[in-house]
């Protein structure tokens, strides 16, 4: 028997529902699938924002015009080679491994001090050897810090804090493992994060502070000054700092230009 009018009526209704459940269900697999593929997009962008940002942040710190200046830090170039002393860096030996005493005197103060050569031989020599040839006399004293950590650094080659990159040495000696260097203590300057970058560069506390270490670790404490602390923070300490300076208001040439008049030792 043929089939009613009711009947095929409703097979292509039957069909049509058939179509459009199928359009439908093609219609949310290509969203479904467009959403992932956004996700995984969004996920590398996110990757690739986060990846570029990493490393601006390497460069600024490390190579760029952020490059941190720790305290205290002449501003020196990259070793040649690390973790390699460079030039004609004084045998330990020339220490004696004992306690040194001597007169360091900046413009016309003097202060006296020790050098502990069982404790940093290395700078020990190093500091002798450059007071024997002469070295330190008429070198400037380029940095003064007159709030939070005080200190004066001299010693620079070229009066600037630059380092001198044919006179280089490490590793780190002597420092102190809680960070705290006393009124009175002589240390190796030093470039951020580079141990083998002591060189001519010493700095003196008039105060007592504490000085982070970073991922070289502290700075080599080598001597200490036993006399005339006073008279300095008088005569030049009190001056303050020149303003203007890269480093902010506290940190800078000292007020009173102060030169190494002379440095013996015995």
């Amino acid at each position: 028997m043929a089939p009613s009018k009711s009947a095929d009526r409703e097979a292509r209704q039957a069909r049509e529902r058939l179509r459009r459940f199928n359009a439908r269900q093609e219609v949310h697999k290509q969203r479904v699938s467009r959403r992932k593929r956004d996700n995984v997009l969004a996920v590398i962008g996110v990757v690739v924002i986060a990846a570029l940002a990493t490393l601006t942040q390497v460069v600024f710190f490390t190579a760029g015009p952020g490059a941190p200046e720790p305290t205290p830090e002449p501003s020196a170039t990259a070793t040649p080679e690390p973790q390699q002393n460079v030039g004609d860096i004084p045998d330990p030996a020339l220490s004696e491994f004992r306690t040194w005493t001597g007169e360091l005197v900046l413009n016309d103060v003097p202060l006296a001090f020790e050098l502990d050569g069982a404790a940093a031989p290395q700078a020990v020599a190093a500091f002798v050897q450059q007071v024997q040839d002469g070295y330190f006399v008429d070198k400037t004293c380029h940095r003064l810090t007159d709030a939070g950590v005080k200190l004066i650094q001299c010693g620079s080659l070229d009066g600037t804090g630059a380092g001198d990159p044919d006179f280089r040495f490490g590793p780190i000696e002597n420092a102190p493992e809680d960070g705290v260097y006393p009124a009175g203590t002589i240390a190796m300057a030093r470039a951020g994060g580079d141990a083998y970058s002591q060189g001519h560069q010493f700095f003196i506390m008039y105060e007592d502070g504490s000085l982070p270490d970073d991922m070289a670790g502290g700075y080599t404490v080598f001597g200490k000054v036993t006399d005339g602390l006073d008279r300095f923070i008088e005569e030049i300490a009190s001056g303050g700092v020149q303003p203007g300076g890269p480093r902010g208001a506290n940190d800078g040439a000292p007020v009173i230009p102060t030169t190494i008049t002379s440095v013996s030792v015995q």
